[in-house]
């Protein structure tokens, strides 16, 4: 690996416990509810349950008594008087208030009482960050590894793996050896401690062996975020038809708990006593780096969202949001297109023509009752990961400056904001198939909308420049046409054009069958 790719690849690592599960690419519900480690950026499928690893930030923990004035929900850790309310009040849970010290060892392990109690006691001190009380307990439950396992298993419909093998492949993320749905359990990992389960309203814990530990209370309060938002809002209602908006509504589910989170992290140590976390070390060796950045977007700009809500109304604007979440990635890139101009994805037309045995793969969904839409919407931090991804595969030079994908800011640690993307209004990708004497082959259209006729030629000659990276090159005598070797991962035909603010990508896999699949 190149010298620049370690360099990012240190910046992801200094980000450990920072990131989260969003979902798969398969466009069905799927709230992400935890944090997890940048080890193993787990994932999970937008049809199954909600999966996450614990973070691997090490909390630190108080040497000693941290003297403090009364805050309200809060009293002061020398106060004299630690007798339980009358009523429930912000910043007391169960018996604990948030800045109490608790006699527990995360190092061997938390039993049942030790558990409570830490729950309890992270559960006040989200009521203090968030400014919302629980109206009720959040059960721990704890599984064993198998368990998890089984639970992480996606159901899904045959179409729906035929499309999103497809969709991975349009990203240049998963070529056509590889199964798009295998390639990002795979990224799961074997690290997964925790997750939040809106089916049954649980935190559950995975535990190996004997009793389970907690990677630190960030990962924690970020969970019990969710579990808060779902006892007031509801997040099994919150359901996206399409990877982008999906991504959307998960910037504002993922940014609140993150702003939390980060807000729980910064009092460990100072304010509050917290819980030691594990010395292992996270790595990104095993990882497939542009399924992570394609799913860690909700979390780096999910924060900025919530911010830009906050200086409008505090957190009443936070809960307002979630009747209304973003439509859009691109809506939490540029909060201000949500807060002021509501700037809706623009509607994508695109006429199915195709002919020769092709015809169009309509995905079904797995979840009774859940309508998902027929074809792909991929959004802006979808086309941005396509080209931040060069950076880190060795083919070439990446495409976008490699000091431009992340920053130094814990709250947006990663860029999805990138010449080539900016200027995005919608986009719609169709899948097609041709089952012929045994041999299944696939093929797609995708078309994008942009702001202006300039936005959509920078991304023409872009995703051109995309294509030769993978190795592509021109057809003589096909205007707009290249091909990638047959033998190669994404061995096809391309054929790239732009018709004003529009530009449409169609794939096959061979140049003869490039008009087939869809007229120019």
């Amino acid at each position: 690996m190149r010298a620049v790719h370690g360099l990012i690849l240190a910046a992801f690592l200094l980000l450990a416990g920072c990131s989260g599960a969003p979902t798969t690419g398969t466009d069905a519900p799927g709230t992400t509810v935890a944090e997890q480690t940048d080890a193993g950026a787990a994932e999970q499928t937008d049809v199954g349950a909600t999966e996450q690893t614990e973070d691997g930030a090490a909390e630190q923990t108080d040497t000693g008594t941290t003297e403090q004035t009364d805050t309200p929900g809060e009293p002061g850790v020398g106060a004299v008087d630690r007798a339980d309310p009358a009523t429930d009040r912000l910043g007391w849970e169960a018996g604990y208030w948030a800045n109490e010290s608790l006699s527990v060892t995360n190092g061997d392990g938390l039993n049942a009482s030790e558990r409570e109690a830490v729950v309890a006691r992270a559960m006040a001190r989200v009521e203090v960050l968030r400014d919302r009380e629980f109206r009720e307990s959040v059960p721990v439950d704890i599984i064993s590894r198998a368990e998890f396992q089984n639970e992480s298993a996606p159901s899904l419909t045959e179409s729906l793996r035929t499309f999103d093998n497809a969709k991975y492949e349009a990203m240049f993320l998963v070529g056509e050896d590889r199964s798009s749905i295998q390639a990002q359990l795979d990224n799961q990992g074997e690290n997964v401690l925790g997750y939040f389960d809106p089916r049954n309203d649980t935190i559950k814990l995975v535990a190996d062996s004997g009793q389970p530990q907690l990677s630190g209370e960030r990962t924690l309060g970020h969970e019990l975020v969710h579990a808060l938002q779902d006892q007031y809002y509801n997040l099994s209602a919150i359901t996206g038809e399409t990877r982008d908006e999906s991504n959307g509504q998960s910037a504002l589910i993922e940014g609140d708990a993150r702003t939390v989170g980060l807000a729980y992290e910064s009092r460990c140590g100072t304010d509050w006593d917290c819980l030691s976390a594990p010395s292992d070390s996270p790595s990104l060796s095993d990882i497939h780096v542009g399924i992570y950045l394609l799913n860690f977007f909700p979390y780096s700009d999910g924060p900025g969202l919530i911010s830009e809500l906050r200086e409008r109304d505090g957190w009443d604007a936070v809960g307002a949001a979630f009747d209304d979440p973003p439509a859009s990635a691109e809506q939490a890139i540029y909060p201000e297109r949500y807060t002021d101009a509501r700037d809706s994805p623009a509607t994508v037309s695109l006429t199915d023509t195709a002919t020769d045995g092709w015809t169009r793969v309509r995905p079904e969904s797995p979840i009774p009752g859940f309508e998902r839409a027929n074809y792909g919407r991929l959004g802006q931090s979808g086309l941005s990961a396509m080209f931040a991804y060069t950076v880190f595969d060795q083919s070439g030079p990446g495409l976008v400056p490699p000091r431009s994908v992340t920053s130094s800011d814990q709250s947006d640690p990663v860029n999805y904001d990138y010449p080539v993307t900016d200027g995005w209004a919608g986009d719609r990708l169709h899948v097609y198939e041709n089952v012929d004497a045994g041999a299944n082959e696939t093929a797609y259209v995708w078309r994008l909308r942009w702001d202006s006729a300039t936005d959509a030629g920078d991304f023409a000659d872009g995703y051109r420049r995309l294509l030769g990276y993978w190795g592509a090159s021109p057809v003589d005598g096909r205007e707009n046409v290249q091909t990638i070797p047959e033998d190669d991962s994404f061995g096809d035909a391309f054929r790239v054009t732009r018709d004003g603010d529009t530009v449409t990508v169609v794939n096959a896999p061979t140049v003869d069958d490039l008009d087939a699949v869809h007229q120019p």
